[in-house]
């Protein structure tokens, strides 16, 4: 593990992420802010390690914008800004919730309490299971309600999901957190009138490669190079395929590699009940006596 890697991604993330904290987004497009904190990862030396996710009210996340969104963020909306940085396939992963509605504020402060709280009892050793049920104990006692079918999870070069859940509510069975090890912890909280679930939407406008296997198509197996060569494993967002590509042709060769398993697509995830959601991320590695956080 390149711990200095994941340092150095983090302190780039945490820059980015706080500028994003400080921005007034009312008026602004999605397509405008994914593209912004892209550009300004991109200008402090990172890449980006996935699209950044700008997910509004009950989308909940794995929403990033359209190669023409319009969608203009208004004033109570509640926005979640999730980015991701990585330096030599190591990975930071942080979000913020940016809210301007006092009605809402609630949500904002219990998932950056959650998070807060659960970081506080992190060192090796730690059982995510005590991790899941700080959270969720956190959540509640602020008026919120986590989401149960989202989680934190490990991180490993060009891999953002590495295998191991920390989860947002009390669990049966757990692992011990470990020195060897970093790991993205990210309490979701809705209201009380939500269902504490995430549905799958309709939309789906974040990709990643599974396999490089050659499809039979010369046009597909072309852009399957591409993304190997641009993005590895990690995901990538519709409109990162232009120009190189017309929207159209992009639309139709995706969906030639998602249809022969050779590309994933990621759907928008939304409150079971349509209720509102507000995120915190942190990435952070384990100590002896204590925890490393990244994105700081």
């Amino acid at each position: 593990m390149q711990v200095q890697d994941y340092i150095n991604a983090g302190k780039i993330a945490a820059e980015v992420r706080e500028n994003a904290r400080k921005k007034y987004h009312v008026g602004s497009t999605l397509l405008e802010i994914c593209e912004s904190i892209e550009k300004e990862i991109e200008r402090k030396g990172g890449k980006c390690a996935f699209p950044v996710n700008a997910s509004l009210n009950e989308i909940a996340a794995h929403y990033t914008a359209e190669p023409n969104d319009s969608t203009v963020i208004k004033e109570n909306d509640l926005l979640k800004i999730d980015l991701g940085v990585q330096i030599n396939g190591y990975i930071a992963d942080t979000a913020v919730t940016v809210c301007y509605d006092p009605n809402y504020d609630y949500l904002v402060q219990a998932a950056e309490a959650a998070l807060r709280e659960a970081i506080s009892i992190i060192h090796v050793g730690t059982k995510s299971s005590d991790v899941g049920k700080i959270i969720e104990n956190t959540a509640k006692q602020m008026g919120g309600m986590p989401i149960a079918n989202l989680s934190g999870h490990s991180l490993e070069q060009f891999t953002i999901h590495a295998g191991k859940s920390v989860p947002n509510i009390w669990s049966i069975g757990s692992f011990s957190f470990q020195s060897t090890e970093a790991y993205a912890c990210e309490p979701f909280v809705t209201t009380p009138d939500g269902l504490g679930f995430v549905r799958e939407g309709k939309t789906r406008n974040i990709f990643s490669l599974v396999t490089r296997k050659r499809a039979k198509d010369d046009d597909a197996n072309k852009l399957v190079d591409f993304i190997w060569q641009k993005f590895n494993m990690l995901p990538f967002a519709l409109r990162w395929l232009i120009p190189e590509w017309d929207e159209k042709t992009a639309r139709t060769l995706l969906d030639k590699l998602v249809q022969n398993k050779i590309v994933r697509s990621y759907p928008i995830l939304v409150e079971a009940n349509n209720q509102r959601v507000a995120q915190a991320e942190h990435t952070f590695i384990p100590q002896e006596n204590g925890v490393t956080v990244t994105t700081i």
